[in-house]
């Protein structure tokens, strides 16, 4: 990088409170076994692309990325419907995850969109994390120890806007804040 200035973003499926109010309620008693710490409500979302360090001078271009992946979206597919079913532990990360694995799944409408998103990023020269997409929540972070039952109540989620969003690290943790949001199946952008 030049030393221009540049901004952490990612695409992410963007709950609003009383989704991820559910699903705090949902996971609450695995949490609180896990012995790990929480993550912060307003912080629940689905990541769909991470981007990593994107310079202030390349950020305008993801408009137009996240446009055509919204677009992409067929009409019939809205609005995207997540079902959290289950919990993992992965212990090399440390975290507890809520999982919709029907979502995780090709061809489903959430993957293609990832997939979209991560193709067009790369397409236009960003390094976007190449991990196969997996639909999850991170609900806690330095978890200790498996709760121990990972079954959970369902928790649905439903989306019609695709969201950019900044990552800043704070002395209290990370904060994230929406920089634009786009109407899935459509190329209008949501004004912030």
């Amino acid at each position: 990088m030049s030393g221009e200035p540049a901004r952490r973003l990612f695409f992410a499926l963007w709950p609003d409170t009383a989704q991820r109010t559910a699903l705090v309620h949902a996971t609450r008693a695995a949490v609180r076994h896990c012995g790990g710490r929480p993550v912060l409500t307003p912080n629940l979302h689905v990541t769909l692309a991470f981007l990593g360090a994107v310079p202030d001078s390349r950020s305008p271009l993801l408009g137009a990325l996240a446009q055509s992946a919204a677009a992409a979206v067929a009409a019939q597919a809205l609005p995207l419907t997540l079902r959290f079913t289950t919990l993992a532990h992965w212990a090399k990360p440390g975290i507890l995850a809520a999982l919709a694995p029907e979502a995780s799944r090709s061809p489903s409408a959430v993957s293609m969109l990832a997939g979209a998103l991560v193709s067009a990023a790369v397409a236009a020269g960003f390094s976007p994390d190449l991990k196969p997409f997996q639909a999850h929540v991170t609900v806690a972070r330095k978890v200790l120890r498996a709760p121990r039952e990972l079954g959970m109540h369902e928790v649905r989620w439903s989306f019609g806007e695709l969201a950019l969003i900044e990552s800043r690290t704070l002395e209290s943790g990370p904060a994230y804040s929406v920089v634009a949001s786009h109407l899935l199946g459509s190329v209008e952008k949501i004004p912030r």
